[in-house]
């Protein structure tokens, strides 16, 4: 069995952007939420039985209370932030189980998501589909890997090293010294990614650095690790077999004529038969 996790945020975005370069975005209300949808029905129809979706249902975290820097909506096109909701129904609708997350993030749930498949012995890979470099600690050997689906790369554990140049367990003190643009934090100043592979190979963590490395900056350092580590501990469900996909709801038809998006539901029924 292989449990598909997909980073639902990132989907959004991608397909949402995707039509604005197309130029095919006016008059298409919920055009992205059709974008994601069809990815998934892509991903059923190469093979993918087992599938969970992660949001964030609102951008905001609990690590907004710990970095006043840390990302939140601000800036985020209002018709992007609109299609959250219609996403998450039209993907429960169509038979996927949807985690819309409040207090954590997105990140978290996929994380939490892959630990509890992972206590599955049926479970022979876990694949997390988001480009995050965060995710990276995910990564457990070639159990479960990262697939980045802008450069069609699967990252096992020695892919993650060698893109990075640290194991997995260490990408949390690795962004917390280079810093993570998209999240908000800057990491400590004067050190690359070079620099911080090079740190932690040489003492691994940075609750292990001696004081004089960081000197002033090793709170902080500790602080944007706080923000980078994932966590693992979300009660998202009790067993794969919920993430298994048997088809479209009965609601699934009339959600689609609401969102103006017909084929869609052709498609699924099309797959469902397949």
């Amino acid at each position: 069995m292989i449990v598909h996790l997909v980073d639902g945020t990132y989907e959004l975005f991608r397909h949402f952007y995707g039509l604005r370069r197309a130029g095919s975005a006016k008059g298409s209300r919920f055009g992205a939420v059709a974008g994601v949808l069809n990815t998934i029905l892509g991903m059923i129809s190469d093979g993918a039985t087992h599938v969970g979706v992660a949001t964030d249902h609102v951008i905001e975290s609990f690590r907004n209370e710990l970095w006043d820097g840390y990302k939140t909506g601000d800036g985020v096109d209002s018709a992007l932030l609109a299609q959250f909701g219609p996403l998450e129904d039209a993907l429960r609708a169509m038979g996927i189980v949807a985690w819309a997350m409040v207090d954590l993030e997105a990140d978290d749930a996929l994380a939490s998501a892959a630990e509890i498949a992972s206590r599955d012995s049926r479970v022979q890979k876990i694949c997390i589909w988001t480009p995050d470099k965060d995710l990276a600690q995910s990564v457990r050997g070639d159990r479960i890997v990262q697939v980045d689906r802008r450069s069609n790369a699967v990252r096992d554990a020695a892919g993650v090293h060698s893109k990075f140049g640290v194991d997995p367990k260490f990408i949390p003190d690795y962004l917390a010294l280079v810093g993570d643009a998209s999240d908000g934090y800057p990491g400590i100043k004067g050190i690359g990614a070079k620099g911080a592979a090079s740190l932690i190979g040489r003492y691994g963590s940075i609750e292990n650095f001696p004081p004089d490395v960081l000197g002033k900056h090793r709170t902080e350092a500790l602080l944007f690790k706080n923000l980078a580590t994932l966590r693992t501990d979300a009660k998202l469900y009790d067993s794969v077999d919920e993430l298994c996909w048997r088809g479209p709801t009965a609601g699934f038809q009339s959600l689609c004529a609401r969102l103006a998006i017909p084929d869609v539901f052709t498609r699924a029924e099309r797959v469902e038969r397949t």
